[in-house]
């Protein structure tokens, strides 16, 4: 019986060495396929990227030596050239789901054409605000990992080896910046975590899961806040900070089974109190008046840039925190109603929502 159960658990760990995790495997690929071709309502949830797939076909792709976004006012030359070439990122993600869905194989190729084209072009750096814009292109590039040929496949798996081993030794994450608890640590282990089991590379294991635990106990709060929405006073962080935290959490459960979105810290906090703690500001029984009270100087300085959400007393808008509930629904299928009672829209289906439908738990 020993023997038995030491086989099944041989066999468990091959599979997940195996099967897609930052995106998804066979079986749920096939799901997905068999879905999109009956029921309209994924078949629209799908629409946008299917149309972006399409157009990107005819396009060249317009990678960046170095993404520069974070700590730079909309409007600065060099925000606005990265932004133009993350523009690929959404472009990769479309054309990797087209082709699983399709099996056409034009899409593929585009893909690997922009892929390539990046991992040749685009140096990593240890900043986790500017690599975490590349989230698209991870998840995209483990959907289609096992198909591109080996020269490419290699290309890409160092680019983004590259990527995860500078957000590993990061300087942000180091001493006592502030940056090695807010939401830039919170981005760092999901590009991490996402990277790792994209690649299926065991070294990066024990830094996930360290880092991840080590981060919820010193971010999070009993009352359901976070360390950023505290800081900034505003939910726009409360979302940017758990966002990438359930994304590295879905990664971590679809590799593992172990269930950190409701794992408690010695606090007694969880990243579904925190998500909890927003539901009346979704569904309008309460509002929040945004940056208020934001410590963050930067803050200021991009109001008054006149940047759309960041004017002091600007109220929170529940469709902001659709994305952030869309996450949790992976682990609890009852935020859906509260996003549908936020849009208004007792059948509204975005696209995360589909893959939390495709995706097996």
């Amino acid at each position: 019986m020993r023997k038995f159960i030491c086989f099944l658990a041989f066999t468990a760990i091959a599979v997940y060495a195996n099967a897609q995790i930052a995106s998804l495997d066979k079986k749920e690929v096939a799901l997905m396929r068999k879905t999109i071709a009956k029921d309209k309502k994924y078949q629209k949830a799908f629409e946008e990227y299917q149309k972006t797939a399409e157009q990107s076909l005819s396009e060249t792709p317009n990678p960046i030596a170095t993404i520069l976004s974070q700590g730079i006012l909309a409007g600065d030359p060099r925000k606005t050239a990265s932004l133009k070439a993350l523009e690929d990122a959404n472009k990769i993600y479309a054309l990797a789901f087209a082709y699983k869905i399709s099996g056409k194989k034009e899409y593929l190729s585009k893909a690997t054409d922009f892929l390539t084209a990046w991992a040749k072009a685009n140096k990593a750096t240890d900043d986790p605000i500017n690599q975490t814009k590349l989230e698209d292109v991870v998840t995209a590039y483990d959907l289609l990992r096992d198909d591109i040929k080996q020269a490419d496949r290699i290309l890409t798996d160092d680019w983004l080896r590259n990527i995860a081993d500078a957000l590993v030794d990061s300087k942000y994450a180091k001493g006592n910046r502030g940056t090695a608890i807010n939401n830039w640590n919170s981005h760092r282990i999901k590009m991490i975590a996402l990277i790792a089991y994209t690649l299926h590379d065991s070294k990066y294991d024990n830094t996930i899961t360290t880092e991840l635990e080590k981060q919820l106990n010193i971010n999070l709060n009993p009352d359901g806040t976070t360390h950023d929405l505290v800081e900034r006073d505003a939910f726009h962080y409360q979302t940017y900070d758990i966002e990438p935290l359930i994304s590295a959490c879905i990664a971590i459960y679809r590799a593992t089974g172990k269930n950190y979105f409701t794992w408690k810290t010695a606090n007694g906090s969880t990243i579904k109190n925190c998500v909890d703690y927003m539901t009346p500001f979704m569904t309008g029984e309460k509002t929040h008046p945004e940056f208020v009270k934001s410590t963050v100087p930067f803050d200021k300085k991009r109001a008054e840039n006149g940047e759309k959400g960041y004017a002091p007393g600007t109220l929170f808008e529940p469709k902001n925190g659709v994305y952030t509930f869309s996450l949790a629904a992976y682990f609890d299928k009852g935020y859906n109603k509260v996003i549908r009672q936020a849009i208004h829209n007792h059948n509204y289906l975005n696209w995360r929502m589909a893959l939390n439908d495709f995706t097996a738990r």
